[in-house]
């Protein structure tokens, strides 16, 4: 695609849509930047004959996101998108696809389990795996894959923590949530993926209905009771997987290859103090953005954002990692610096739908890297930044292995 394509009097329909899920190395695409720069928001043209807003601008993506009232994310939107394809029961349910007053319920039962004192009793155990982690690394030696080794079981260890999962199934549950992120995994693997997931959930909260435990579900099922359904809670649960395990995983493999770059970098995350490790990680969020596209939106009524004409029913992409490199947020935003005081970024979003795990996922950040190059103070990538097989087309962006070396 050449850049004379980008101008905004170019047709939708010569625009690729698909240049939000697309990367060069770490970074977006360059056209993603100039359609930002030109219209920042932007109709374009799926095939199938979908067609939807881009919105690429951080002012313009704050302003979809933090409007519920003008836009919906409710699951229905979606049956129709896809002319029943999707069909009721493989709603994922949870937060993100649930419009007030059922998320404004939902999320007022969750959020007290995510703030910040309530996870503190989660960091000895998150530190604990790691530290196995890392020892498993060391048995099987240099080189390894950090993906397999340490990036995904991580966060997915650390999930079975907080929903209280039973000890033999979390190697299986580690391998619920990835395949409904690639959008071109044939037709239905997401779909199919979502039904896997919650059939799952489904048997854990009737197991945790039974004899509700120490973690999430067990919580919920005490305070709320019949308050709140099985499939509520299945929803919920599933939401907590899907927002806490891939996006965690992809962020540590992610940031791992933007810190091995420079020693500089590795030395600053190894030997920094808290602060430092902080600010290092809150600018690995902004600038790797590994949710690439928020869930999608649907114009309850005829609006104007940006002065574009969105029509009642119309579908709007909000581009996350586009948005994070908006100058407006600051100087030099394509470059990673691990020193920058960190941006009101929307790594995980903004408005109501702002990710409710993110200071766990922050806390699983700010404990395994340190921890890591502490570890292996020589710690290296086994291949060079043009090898990286990077996913491709993915809402979740990441890679399928990362061999490193010490």
């Amino acid at each position: 695609m050449t850049d004379s394509s980008m101008q905004s009097d170019t047709p939708a329909g010569t625009i690729d849509p698909f240049v939000p899920l697309r990367r060069t190395g770490l970074d977006p695409l360059p056209e993603l930047a100039a359609l930002r720069t030109d219209t920042p928001v932007r109709k374009l043209e799926f095939p199938f004959g979908i067609t939807a807003w881009l919105v690429s601008g951080y002012d313009e993506a704050k302003s979809v996101l933090g409007a519920h009232q003008a836009f919906s994310n409710d699951f229905a939107n979606v049956t129709t998108l896809t002319g029943g394809m999707a069909t009721a029961e493989q709603n994922p349910g949870g937060l993100g696809m649930a419009d007030p007053p059922v998320h404004t319920r939902l999320r007022k039962m969750l959020t007290p389990e995510f703030t910040m004192r309530r996870l503190a009793r989660l960091t000895p155990r998150i530190t604990e795996i790691v530290d196995q982690l890392l020892d498993g690394m060391e048995s099987a030696g240099s080189p390894v894959d950090f993906v397999q080794s340490f990036a995904m079981p991580l966060p997915s260890l650390v999930i079975c923590e907080l929903l209280d999962v039973p000890y033999p199934d979390r190697e299986a549950f580690g391998k619920l949530s990835g395949a409904r992120f690639d959008i071109f995994g044939g037709a239905g693997t997401g779909l199919e993926a979502i039904s896997e997931s919650l059939a799952y959930m489904g048997e854990l909260v009737q197991q945790q209905r039974a004899k509700p435990g120490d973690g999430l579900l067990g919580m919920l099922i005490r305070t709320y009771g019949d308050q709140i359904d099985d499939t509520e809670l299945a929803g919920l649960a599933d939401g907590v997987l899907i927002g806490g395990h891939e996006t965690t995983a992809s962020m540590l493999a992610l940031g791992a290859i933007a810190v091995l770059q420079t020693p500089e970098r590795a030395a600053l995350v190894r030997d920094g103090d808290a602060e430092a490790v902080h600010r290092a990680v809150e600018e690995l969020l902004r600038y790797l953005t590994v949710v690439q596209v928020a869930f999608p939106r649907f114009a309850r009524e005829d609006i104007e954002v940006a002065g574009e004409q969105i029509k009642a029913g119309e579908m709007v992409l909000v581009s996350l990692s586009g948005a994070n490199r908006d100058p407006v947020l600051g100087d030099d935003l394509e470059t990673l610096d691990l020193a920058r005081v960190p941006t009101s970024h929307h790594a995980f979003g903004y408005g109501i739908h702002r990710c409710v795990g993110s200071e766990l996922a922050r806390m699983e950040l700010r404990i395994a890297y340190p921890a890591l190059l502490r570890r292996f103070p020589s710690l290296r990538l086994d291949r060079s930044l043009s090898e990286i097989s990077f996913r491709e087309y993915s809402v979740v962006f990441g890679v399928e292995d990362l061999p490193v070396a010490w």
